[in-house]
């Protein structure tokens, strides 16, 4: 029992920034404060999707996102089954990626500036309406700007939020979705009319990957200390 609660207090201490990123999202997590984080990682759910089509030989034509936490991408081609599947395990991946960057590389500035770029080459590319080109690219451009003018740190700690946040909304997203809400018009519900099986089975199976991969990355990643000193220093 000592030994638990020794390893909780350890656990506690050399992560308490994560912490209470995870704590504070979920308190704020219906709020207008979270809506943006939402749509990002719902960009990064669209992006998945697009990304998939490309890699298996398809076009994309459209790219967008919505207020409503919506999204959707218009595509030729490529293999429907890895495509369909990309979105919550693709956006998952992304997530993990740059929770990656952040706890174990110096990276920081470079990759939040690339994923700055992206956001705005993506647009340039493939967005469309005004909503998500004014979403798309003035948080592309705000992403550069951190990466550019601010220190490592701050770069640092803003890839942890979004990589966290994305790894406690794709299982939600999942279980909203293709569960709670197993009628509407989902990745999984598209899967299972053009493969067969049901909406809740490609759900399911989606919702239990995605808890096995949070797991698996946060075993590996959260070893010793992981807090770092914030501090701002201007370019």
């Amino acid at each position: 029992m000592r030994q638990h609660l020794t390893s909780a207090v350890r656990l506690i201490k050399g992560h308490w920034q994560l912490i209470a990123i995870i704590v504070l999202v979920f308190a704020f997590w219906n709020t207008p404060f979270v809506i943006p984080l939402k749509i990002l990682i719902v960009f990064l759910h669209e992006l998945s999707h697009a990304v998939a089509i490309i890699l298996t030989g398809g076009s994309v034509e459209s790219l967008s996102v919505s207020p409503q936490q919506g999204g959707l991408v218009i595509g030729r081609g490529g293999n429907r089954f890895i495509s369909l599947s990309a979105g919550y395990l693709g956006s998952l991946m992304l997530g993990m990626l740059l929770l990656f960057v952040a706890l174990r590389t110096r990276a920081d500035r470079a990759v939040l500036g690339m994923f700055g770029g992206v956001m705005i080459l993506i647009t340039l590319l493939y967005v469309r309406d005004p909503f998500a080109m004014a979403f798309c690219a003035g948080t592309g451009a705000l992403m550069l700007a951190v990466a550019w003018y601010l220190g490592r740190n701050p770069c640092d700690l803003l890839l942890r939020i979004i990589g966290l946040t994305s790894m406690i909304y794709v299982p939600f997203d999942i279980f909203d979705d293709t569960i709670r809400r197993a009628g509407m018009r989902s990745d999984a519900r598209m899967l299972a009319e053009e493969f067969g099986g049901t909406t809740l089975m490609w759900g399911g199976l989606w919702l239990v990957l995605s808890l096995i991969m949070i797991f698996f990355c946060l075993r590996n990643l959260l070893d010793g200390d992981s807090n770092v000193r914030v501090g701002l220093s201007v370019r």
